[in-house]
């Protein structure tokens, strides 16, 4: 976007195309003079009436459409005079570009001469979306559907369609659109993590780059800790290999709650007894899908997992997990667990 005018040089005036002069003897000069002279634009670069820097939206359509858009925001005044002399400006400097249709940065006492330079050359504003590693799908559309300057309906999202990302984009882009790129940017990367996956270590459990992705959800939100998530790997494929229930919680919240991934309230004893595809304490194998999008270090987590005959996982109430091969190891970080809990001072109202 043009910073105006470069120091020691003279403010540029109306500059005339060829053969505008003929235009103006038909029917151009009288307006030019009425509209322009007599409204105090002796030069097109004089000072506009915009009395801070804005950003505005500029909108399809004819110049007078435009003209009355950037008279309603300031950016020209209001007076017949004034629109008339835009008009009549951006008529004989055609040739310097197209108006385009965008959300631009205007400067404060920003001239007519500028804001065509603006209106023709000027970079679109640009916003940010970050899609967050770990969200449902649900989640993932609510924050499409509230994310400024997109337009239209989102799209069917599957389930860990979308890859986790901060992408930018410009006003009047479709939420379609975005949402595509992303699960583009997800169908690339899970190719990539499937072709280069250590084979030997999957050891013929995962069957296909769906079965990895279903894997890498599930990984993802059972830690938050990068490192841990190899192991957690280890642990699902050492469990799926023994036909063992996977006996992951996430799963069943995912289930429990309709795809939203959260629940008003911790699981209960009840709640693992509830049937359905996605309860991991009553069915063996993989749930049928994904739970949420997870991200790459999830993604090669699961081409990639750890070694070792790890068969069980318990929190350590500091942030990480306490991994064991047996049942007896894991009830001694369980009791170390509740110890931690015990000894941790409780927030009181």
């Amino acid at each position: 976007m043009s910073e105006g005018q470069p120091d020691g040089e003279e403010p540029r005036k109306l500059v005339l195309p060829p053969k505008a002069g003929r235009k103006l003897a038909l029917f151009g000069a009288p307006l030019l003079l009425v509209a322009g002279l007599a409204a105090g634009y002796g030069h097109y670069t004089d000072p506009g009436p915009l009395q801070d820097e804005k950003t505005f939206v500029i909108p399809h359509g004819n110049n007078a459409r435009v003209t009355k858009a950037l008279q309603d925001d300031g950016i020209l005044s209001s007076t017949w005079a004034s629109g008339t002399f835009f008009r009549i400006a951006a008529f004989l400097t055609h040739r310097d570009g197209q108006i385009h249709a965008a959300e631009l940065q205007f400067p404060a006492r920003v001239s007519v001469a500028h804001t065509l330079e603006i209106l023709r050359h000027g970079k679109p504003v640009s916003h940010q979306l970050t899609v967050p590693e770990g969200l449902t799908a649900l989640r993932i559309a609510a924050i499409l559907n509230k994310a400024p300057a997109l337009s239209g309906e989102v799209p069917t999202l599957a389930e860990g369609s979308v890859f986790p990302q901060t992408v930018s984009y410009v006003w009047g882009t479709s939420r379609q659109a975005l949402a595509e790129k992303l699960q583009k940017m997800m169908a690339a990367r899970l190719a990539a993590a499937w072709d280069g996956r250590n084979v030997e270590a999957l050891d013929g459990l995962i069957q296909s780059p769906q079965e990895l992705l279903v894997l890498a959800s599930l990984i993802e939100r059972e830690t938050a800790v990068p490192s841990e998530r190899p192991m957690v790997a280890r642990v699902f494929l050492n469990r799926l290999k023994l036909g063992m229930r996977l006996q992951t919680d996430p799963s069943v919240i995912y289930g429990l709650s309709n795809g939203a991934g959260t629940l008003d309230a911790p699981l209960t004893h009840e709640d693992l007894q509830t049937p359905g595809p996605y309860n991991t304490y009553l069915q063996t194998g993989l749930p049928p899908g994904p739970i949420c999008s997870p991200g790459p270090t999830s993604l090669d987590a699961a081409a990639h997992p750890a070694d070792g005959k790890m068969l069980y996982f318990v929190a350590t109430g500091t942030g990480g997990h306490n991994f064991a091969e047996t049942l007896a190891d894991q009830d001694k970080n369980i009791r170390a667990y509740h110890v931690h809990l015990s000894a941790t001072p409780q927030n009181q109202n």
